[in-house]
């Protein structure tokens, strides 16, 4: 466990009583004949002296004063106690180690003595880390990161019904005392599909990898297409094996059949050259997976028809991660939706200074999570539960990655902006709305 705002300082002193006693023992002899002498010349000078009598009275010495007491302790700040659950080793501590640095961070900015933010490490076991985080008073639970961990916390947190800000991007896992602050492929989803309809797209397919967030991704994208008015011409799944994503490129692009369907071309002198494949049965293509793997597709995507001008690449949140995908010539044009990083640089910037080395992206998280704490310190009151209700705001809280506020199923909302892969340099081009209207 790590206190961040505060610390203790111990230590020992004292010299060595051997050396003292040595020392004394030196002058033993000599001080007793010295002292007998000095006895005996003050018993000489009493008996010559003689008495004399007077009307002043010596008054009594004073009486001894007694021993003072010992200082008792200062008494421990009046503050409500928050956990923050990250794992600050194993596999993920760097990832961790810069979401409770950039908390400590926010803490100093904000200034306020009323929250003891402390930090338990979940590598060795959330379960545990909550437990001991919960015997030691704390009041609210920030993190954990992974979704499994969210829900060994939430056993932990609900025999005290302490709030869970969790920092998953699961929001399966929201709920109840639960709430999710992690980036959503659903919102990026629907804001680009949005962006794409009002540029006049309406033709919309997509490639989305096997497993959970596959599949939350295609449930994403067929309502974000049918709340946006567009069409959904196929989804394609693919596990992470070159044939199978060249597979799944030929499927999601019908190659086969345009192809077939394409009519030779007859040259002015009467040669005739291959035939032409038909046009694309899209004009937006989401790839819903990192920008590595995005940039591993576009070659055969390239190949198959899905070239600039004749379609619009999308991404997802994963490739806010991803700054070298400027440099890739491929995803030129490809278009994504994510917050905007233009605070995060600046925080990235003083945590460099601070800490000597690059922050995670996620480290925004711990900033933002204090901050939200900070804001509704003030209405906090000592020893009492945390005002929970007003997690639910509807103006929402401000933070490094922008505007956020927890919908009704305990997930965070956020305003996002679109952005574009240029030619070295990523662009916004349309940017996120200021607050929430609603």
């Amino acid at each position: 466990m790590v206190f961040l705002n505060s610390g203790v300082a111990t230590g020992s002193g004292g010299g060595d009583a051997r050396n003292i006693m040595n020392a004394q023992g030196r002058h033993t002899q000599a001080s007793r004949r010295g002292a007998a002498l000095a006895i005996t010349l003050a018993l000489l000078a009493s008996a010559c002296a003689t008495p004399r009598k007077t009307g002043v009275q010596t008054p009594p010495p004073p009486a001894a004063a007694p021993d003072k007491a010992a200082p008792a302790p200062l008494p421990e700040a009046a503050q409500n106690r928050v956990a923050l659950l990250v794992p600050l080793t194993g596999s993920n501590a760097p990832v961790g180690q810069s979401i409770a640095n950039a908390a400590n961070m926010a803490l100093l900015d904000a200034g306020n003595a009323r929250v003891n933010l402390r930090v338990y490490d979940t590598a060795q076991g959330a379960e545990a880390a909550a437990a001991r985080a919960l015997a030691e008073g704390a009041g609210l639970f920030l993190g954990p990161l992974l979704a499994g961990d969210v829900r060994a916390v939430q056993a932990v947190a609900a025999t005290k019904a302490i709030p869970v800000i969790s920092f998953s991007n699961d929001a399966s896992v929201a709920g109840g005392d639960v709430y999710v602050m992690g980036f959503q492929p659903a919102q990026s989803i629907a804001r680009s599909v949005s962006y794409a309809r009002s540029r006049g797209i309406d033709r919309f397919a997509a490639l989305v990898p096997a497993g959970v967030y596959g599949q939350r991704a295609q449930t994403a994208f067929v309502r974000a297409v049918e709340a946006a008015g567009g069409r959904s011409t196929a989804v394609a799944s693919y596990p992470r094996d070159p044939a199978k994503m060249l597979a799944a490129a030929r499927s999601v692009t019908a190659y086969d059949a345009r192809t077939k369907a394409g009519k030779p071309v007859i040259r002015p002198d009467g040669t005739v050259a291959a035939a032409t494949p038909a046009p694309l049965p899209f004009q937006a293509l989401l790839i819903a997976d990192s920008g590595s793997v995005a940039a591993q597709l576009m070659p055969a995507l390239n190949k198959m028809g899905v070239t600039p001008g004749v379609a619009i690449v999308m991404g997802t949140e994963l490739w806010n991660n991803e700054p070298a995908l400027a440099n890739v010539g491929s995803l030129r044009g490809a278009l994504f939706a994510s917050v905007s990083d233009e605070r995060f640089r600046k925080l990235a910037e003083r945590y460099r200074a601070k800490f000597g080395s690059n922050p995670s992206r996620l480290a925004s998280f711990g900033y933002d999570s204090v901050l939200l704490v900070n804001s509704l310190a003030g209405n906090w009151v000592l020893d009492t539960p945390f005002p929970r209700a007003a997690l639910g705001s509807r103006d929402g809280f401000a933070g490094i990655d922008g505007a956020f506020r927890f919908g009704a199923g305990n997930v965070a909302e956020r305003m996002l902006e679109v952005q574009q892969v240029g030619t070295g340099v990523i662009n916004t081009v349309s940017p996120a709305p200021k607050g929430f209207g609603s």
